[in-house]
């Protein structure tokens, strides 16, 4: 029986991107310890607190038919903090709740894309960018953002991808670049996509975890409240990935739309999830801060050991759980370094072409394990990168 194209096209047929990342959880079920800084897992798990509020409200019965849209309890709270943090009058009708962030990506792009529209996407991508974008029948085009401009887009390589596109997908703060982007940025994408008659889905899901710089959403600007449709999750900001919660915000009208949508497929999200995830969101910023944390402190030992060596530079990380590191030096590839490393040392990090063409010559690190095992891996990890120049 014949599989459908839409499905068998979702990776092109060729690679995924982690083939490292697979081969190193071959060696730990097999017995060979691994340090992974692969995928953005929390090596802390979701806060007790949280989990005993999910308990109580199954509990009490919460385990039938949420609501489509997600609880008004919820929602009303996701957008009092939306409204807080941008200055934009945000309510409940604003919302709907999606099983995570990568739910919310695949709802956002079918709710405004026409099968065959051209939807833009900025290269380097967080890996499933554009297969979500295949998967809502668009024909996905990359904006090229370049490691010498610190993967910022440029307003010249926008405008010029811009031409007879429908959507624009950003991510900042950025996986897998760790860059915050900035209000020049932002407002040349806003000025592009106003420009051009453009959609666009904000991916912010990182917007907790913030270095330098400040996270500017770009809904705020003026002329895009509108036409953007902001990603927003649970996962990364409270440590409940496996919870699977997230949101979309955006106007009330395709809000609408994405809700019916939502009856058709996924059906809503677990109330006792929602529930929990409501409880978190109203702690304030302390539990937010405890979980990004980790990442702030790993970040200094990153730029303390950075600047004791002169083969390996990094991208500036200015927000998320990742550091972008240039190892052209080397004389290797992304991936090469990354196998090379692997079969070495026991180290597994993410290479740079598993996020697009711009990051050749990179490689991600997730700054996911404990403090003291970061800082070993860290100073292995450059170590066997100045080898590398020796001996080449």
């Amino acid at each position: 029986m014949k599989k459908s194209t839409r499905i068998t096209s979702l990776t092109k047929g060729g690679s995924d991107g982690w083939e490292v990342f697979y081969r190193a959880r071959q060696m730990i079920k097999s017995g060979t310890p691994v340090i992974e800084l692969t995928i953005g897992e929390h090596d802390i798990r979701t806060h007790g607190d949280i989990l005993n509020a999910m308990q109580i409200s199954a509990e009490k019965g919460h385990t039938g038919y949420a609501a489509v849209p997600g609880t008004d309890a919820l929602r009303n709270t996701i957008a009092k903090r939306i409204q807080k943090r941008t200055g934009v009058p945000t309510t409940t009708n604003n919302i709907v709740i999606t099983p995570g962030g990568q739910s919310a990506l695949f709802s956002a792009h079918l709710a405004v894309l026409d099968p065959g529209d051209v939807a833009l996407y900025c290269d380097p991508y967080y890996a499933t960018y554009p297969g979500t974008l295949r998967s809502a029948g668009a024909k996905g085009k990359v904006v090229i953002c370049y490691s010498e401009n610190n993967f910022q887009p440029q307003l010249s390589e926008l405008s010029l991808a811009a031409n007879g596109a429908t959507s624009l997908l950003i991510n900042s703060p950025n996986n897998p670049t760790g860059v915050v982007y900035n209000q020049t940025t932002l407002e040349n994408i806003a000025n592009v996509c106003t420009t051009n008659d453009l959609w666009l889905i904000s991916d912010e899901v990182y917007d907790t975890q913030v270095w330098e710089g400040t996270h500017i959403s770009p809904r705020s600007l003026p002329g895009m409240k509108d036409r953007t449709l902001t990603i927003g999750s649970m996962s990364k900001s409270h440590a409940m990935t496996g919870s699977r919660i997230g949101w979309i915000c955006g106007p009330e009208d395709i809000i609408s739309s994405i809700i019916d949508l939502s009856t058709h497929t996924t059906y809503g999200v677990p109330e006792f999830i929602q529930y929990a995830a409501n409880f978190a969101l109203n702690q304030g910023d302390k539990l937010e801060i405890e979980v990004s944390a980790p990442f702030a402190r790993r970040r200094k030992i990153a730029i303390e050991l950075l600047e004791q060596q002169s083969v390996v530079r990094a991208v500036p990380c200015s927000g998320a759980m990742y550091m972008m590191l240039n190892i052209r030096a080397t004389g290797l590839s992304g991936q090469e370094f990354a196998s090379a490393l692997l079969a070495a040392k026991n180290i597994a990090v993410m290479p740079g072409e598993s996020f697009g063409t711009a990051a050749a010559g990179h490689i991600r690190v997730a700054m996911t394990v404990s403090d003291s095992h970061f800082r070993q891996a860290f100073r292995v990890l450059l170590n066997f990168a100045s080898v590398q120049v020796v001996t080449k």
